[in-house]
């Protein structure tokens, strides 16, 4: 590590007494007996001063080398580790609920150890990780002061006690990371040899409390410094939003809106027109208002408590009805009776239907066009959308920005976007959405 190593070597082996008993002052020994009493209470103090002095010190400096949190913590347990004379220190954090505790990074016998370590289960199999969890999150008074474990206390676990007896651990301490009222976990330490000289575990619990105080606060201000990156990262994407809904309506909106009414004026004037041209410029008007809707949609889902009236069943009659007006192909639909899966999801789901549509309206050269949609497991969908065309070229099967679309709008909501083609037989779209993500495929068949 880094650095100068803290000046630990504070231990004294005198006897100490909770208090001092009146002196006779004709008694020598026991003036004696007394003075030196009041030197090891006084030596103590110094020591306890220098090891907070010394710790607030190295994790500044630490800090300022390690600023990622995980750096931070791996100086500070082989810090503690080394200083505390001991040979497994480990950091065990609570999870967000506050229900449960888990062990996040270990110091065993001189290595650093994490749980995305490649090691980690190796060097943790043997041990029952979960009991002592468990201890540590249900032992009330380790919530607020340090424990001190020997090796037979019956506080722990029989199995625990077993374990250390087996690895030879002849103290364990436990002390709190606390930040204000409030604990972030534990920091442990266990040690296999006591050569204290009598003095007892006085230092020992000093450094690891002198530790944890500061642990717990770069802890705290890393978490704060989380959260902050991800506020700002919200916001950062709820303007662009804004600014992208903004465009949608200044741009596209406002532009649909203007060839709507001009449509509008011409059908007004179309009792001149032969009956064709009335039937197309019938289907302009239809086509402008529904990409209006579209681009009024797009514009209410960028915005934040956006709601979207139509279900899924309904947009895709709608799809088709339109896509129906616009070719000669049939354009069949079969429909199961379909759950909501909120406004999120459907909007992608409506839009990927869109886009298979045109693709195989335009470019498939099909006779027929089938669009069909199905529930799977009362709450996932199934839909597929397939032609009996011309198929996609096979040295280029997932070229065009709308295969794209697609797939980047599928992997949006976690679903699955298989697309099976081969030559002159066809082309069929299948997304397939449940609770969970799942790859895109392209299948090109022989």
């Amino acid at each position: 590590m880094k650095g100068e190593p803290m000046d630990t070597d504070l231990v004294v082996c005198d006897s100490h007494e909770a208090s001092a008993p009146a002196v006779d002052a004709r008694d020598v020994d026991a003036l004696r007996a007394a003075l030196t009493r009041e030197n090891l209470e006084r030596r103590r103090a110094e020591a306890l001063a220098k090891i907070q002095t010394n710790v607030v010190k190295f994790a500044v400096d630490l800090l300022v080398r390690e600023p990622d949190i995980e750096g931070f913590f791996r100086a500070l347990l082989k810090t503690l580790a080394e200083e505390g004379e001991s040979h497994k220190v480990s950091v065990w954090l609570i999870d967000e609920d506050q229900k449960s505790c888990d062990v996040w990074m270990a110091h065993l016998d001189g290595q650093v150890f994490t749980m995305g370590s490649p090691d980690w289960k190796t060097k943790t199999t043997e041990f029952p990780r979960q009991t002592f969890a468990n201890h540590l999150f249900s032992y009330e008074p380790g919530w607020h002061q340090t424990i001190d474990y020997s090796t037979d206390d019956e506080r722990m676990p029989a199995s625990l006690r077993d374990f250390f007896r087996h690895e030879g651990l002849s103290v364990t301490l436990v002390a709190p990371l606390l930040i204000s009222d409030k604990n972030l976990g534990w920091i442990t330490l266990c040690t296999r040899e006591i050569n204290d000289c009598g003095e007892g575990q006085w230092w020992r619990i000093a450094l690891i409390e002198a530790i944890a105080r500061q642990a717990a606060l770069a802890l705290h201000h890393s978490r704060i410094v989380d959260l902050k990156r991800v506020e700002e990262r919200r916001k950062a994407i709820l303007e662009e939003r804004n600014r992208l809904a903004r465009d949608i309506h200044d741009n596209l909106a406002q532009g649909f809106a203007a060839i709507l009414m001009q449509l509008q004026g011409a059908q007004r004037e179309a009792c001149t027109l032969p009956p064709s041209v009335a039937r197309s410029i019938e289907t302009a008007v239809d086509l402008a208002r529904t990409h209006l809707t579209e681009a009024r949609r797009s514009v209410g889902a960028l915005r934040p408590n956006a709601d979207t009236p139509e279900d899924v069943s309904r947009a895709i009659k709608r799809l088709a009805e339109m896509g129906q007006r616009t070719t000669t192909v049939p354009i069949d639909v079969q429909l199961d009776e379909l759950p909501r899966f909120g406004d999120g999801v459907e909007r992608e789901i409506i839009s990927i239907v869109q886009e298979a549509l045109t693709n195989a309206v335009k470019h498939s050269l099909a006779r027929r066009i089938t669009i069909k949609a199905s529930t799977v497991n009362s709450l996932g969908l199934r839909l597929s959308v397939a032609d009996d065309g011309r198929g996609i070229p096979r040295e280029r099967p997932t070229s065009g920005f709308g295969l794209t679309s697609m797939q980047e709008r599928a992997d949006k909501i976690g679903a699955s976007l298989t697309i099976v083609t081969a030559p002159r037989s066809g082309t069929e779209i299948v997304l397939a959405w449940e609770p969970s993500s799942l790859p895109t495929q392209v299948y090109a068949l022989n």
